[in-house]
């Protein structure tokens, strides 16, 4: 049910914009500063849900053509030659090679201003990598990512709302967050597919027309 709420309106695309930073703005401050001249080396840990896969791939938007997000596991190496920037997932994940052209691709970054935004479940020095790729990770800004609480997700979904001129039954804050997953970005493809539904039926967003949109996917399925 909830996937044919989220094919109404697919998620936003992560950007440095879209992402509520609760606790995390350091980590979003730092990010802005490395596309503007400032420290380009940004390693970012926490756990799952904390915000690490969306800016990162934030940033590499933000960078623009010469930049590219790659999950460790995943990272095309023969595409790296011809980038300035590069958000990295996951490091942890990085087999041997990995972590060889990820070392050699630091040092080259590095000597060209280039930029560096990688992420992993814990702090640089407790990664099991080699111990000059921890080194490099390590080597500029460092920060913990929280994940945002409930208060905060109820926040974020009311400044996404407002943003978009509507006012949210506080009812249906609480449901969302109780009846669904809980990531901010299914959160916010479910408002905004709510919203959608609201407009077809001409009608404001209520907890009675979320109930009423599921009454009707159970109907049909």
């Amino acid at each position: 049910m909830q996937q044919l709420l989220l094919a109404l309106a697919p998620p936003p695309p992560p950007t440095l914009e879209n992402f509520f930073p609760g606790r995390n703005g350091a980590a979003l401050g730092a990010l802005r500063a490395a596309l503007t001249g400032g420290e380009g080396f940004v390693y970012l840990w926490g756990a799952a849900g904390s915000g690490k896969t969306h800016l990162l791939r934030g940033f590499a938007r933000a960078a623009g053509a010469d930049a590219a997000y790659f999950p460790a596991e995943g990272a095309d190496w023969t595409l790296t030659e011809r980038l300035r920037a590069i958000a990295l997932d996951e490091v942890s994940r990085l087999g041997e090679a990995g972590q060889v052209a990820l070392f050699d691709l630091c040092n080259r970054l590095r000597a060209c201003g280039g930029a560096v935004t990688a992420s992993g479940t814990v702090p640089p020095a407790e990664l099991a990598l080699r111990a000059d790729l921890r080194s490099r990770l390590a080597s500029g800004i460092v920060l913990q990512l929280h994940p945002l609480g409930d208060a905060e997700k109820a926040r974020a979904l009311r400044e996404h709302a407002a943003a978009r001129g509507l006012a949210l039954d506080e009812g249906l804050v609480g449901y969302l967050l109780t009846h669904f997953e809980r990531d901010m970005g299914t959160q916010i493809a479910l408002l905004d597919a709510l919203d959608r539904y609201s407009l077809q039926r001409q009608r404001g967003i209520t907890l009675p027309l979320l109930k009423e949109v599921l009454q009707q996917m159970r109907s049909t399925q």
